[in-house]
């Protein structure tokens, strides 16, 4: 009788049996003329980021560099996180002064669970799709320290936000430990219902630093907190 691993590697067997023996996956060169974006020649990808990741029920902030300080001030104030993880390579200068505890490595996962939260960087940020990617580069700290606390603040730099999934793995070192996060945590069973932290932190707030003349905060299921905010090509 046939089982079916072998039934498998039959066709493995078959597919491959006209490639040489000394040929490579690097050998073969990959047809890269599919579309590799779906956003508009000229878009604000900035806006559409920031009204993408806010569709996943996160926080989002804007601010310019002299105000991010004062911007991670008034989110950790609103949560009323204290005892926050803070990744090696995150710069001292952006982290406000005030009561906050900022816990720096080694820290082991009861530790982690005891903090309040985490603030790190990002690699890369994806407009088309709201979803910011880190790499455990500087800043942004190993999968635990972002993974174990229920509440992660990511700073996100515009000029590292890309159109889509295609500029991003450009941009991104495939031997790295990718985490691809687009929202809080969030799953759900059969029925549907949905259960949120998971697999992760249950709030996510995003800051997103530019040179914006005017802040805009935009809170999950609004589009305005005192200033109209109109989506590219849609309406408020």
């Amino acid at each position: 009788m046939t089982t079916t691993r072998e039934t498998v590697l039959g066709r493995i067997r078959a597919a491959l049996a006209d490639v040489p023996a000394d040929e490579g996956p690097q050998d073969v060169p990959v047809p890269r003329d599919y579309r590799r974006g779906h956003t508009a020649d000229g878009q604000d990808l900035v806006a559409l980021f920031a009204e993408r990741v806010a569709d996943y029920r996160a926080t989002v902030t804007r601010t310019d560099p002299a105000g991010l300080p004062g911007a991670i001030a008034a989110a950790l104030t609103a949560r009323g996180a204290l005892r926050l993880a803070v990744p090696d390579g995150f710069p001292d200068d952006l982290l406000p002064s005030g009561a906050w505890e900022w816990h720096r490595e080694p820290l082991d996962v009861p530790a982690l669970d005891a903090l309040d939260g985490a603030v790190t960087l990002a690699a890369v940020g994806i407009a088309v799709t709201g979803t910011v990617v880190l790499d455990t580069g500087p800043g942004q700290g190993r999968r635990a320290l972002t993974l174990v606390p229920d509440y992660h603040l990511c700073v996100v730099r515009a000029e590292q936000i890309v159109d889509d999934v295609p500029g991003a793995l450009a941009r991104l070192d495939p031997h790295l430990p990718l985490t691809f996060v687009s929202g809080p945590s969030a799953t759900s069973d059969i029925e549907l219902t949905r259960v949120e932290g998971v697999h992760g932190p249950r709030t996510l707030v995003v800051i997103i630093v530019d040179d914006l003349e005017v802040h805009r905060r935009i809170v999950p299921g609004s589009n305005t907190t005192g200033h109209s905010w109109q989506p590219p090509g849609g309406q408020p």
